[in-house]
């Protein structure tokens, strides 16, 4: 049963980081496949970071969401060209360290690893110091109703 418990957190967990990183995703995704292999084969990782840092700072606030310096790509003849970027969020006593996956149309999320620079008592509470430290580290976005 905490096994059970502990899943669905996870879950939880991983739903609400892709949630938040959709438009992240899809800004990076408006970069060129080409470069981003290009840069992962030269090892050239400070270009992927100017790249990360260009889409992320439209969506988050500064310096909560870095790239982590780890990049691969994928590309098989049976299956669509995908790229993993180890990325880490920090905000306030929450750190993640997780795996952007990034497919010409669609985008997931691996964590791996959670650090709390608190101790909590539950799974539960985890969770919802994680998604609430992910809301805050967002940048509001502007009203387009106005006139």
């Amino acid at each position: 049963m905490l096994l059970r418990q502990r899943d669905s957190q996870v879950l939880l967990r991983t739903k609400a980081l892709a949630e938040s990183l959709k438009d992240v995703a899809a800004e990076l995704r408006l970069v060129d496949l080409a470069d981003f292999v290009t840069f992962i084969h030269r090892e050239q990782f400070a270009n992927i970071q100017d790249l990360v840092n260009s889409s992320v700072e439209l969506f988050f606030k500064h310096g909560t969401l870095t790239y982590g310096a780890m990049a691969a790509f994928e590309l098989e003849w049976d299956r669509p060209p995908a790229i993993t970027l180890g990325m880490e969020f920090h905000y306030k006593s929450v750190t993640i360290l997780f795996d952007l996956m990034l497919q010409t149309y669609d985008a997931g999320v691996e964590i791996r690893a959670m650090i709390f620079d608190e101790d909590l008592a539950s799974s539960e509470e985890e969770t919802q110091v994680f998604i609430q430290a992910i809301a805050a580290a967002r940048l509001s976005r502007p009203n387009k109703s106005r006139h």
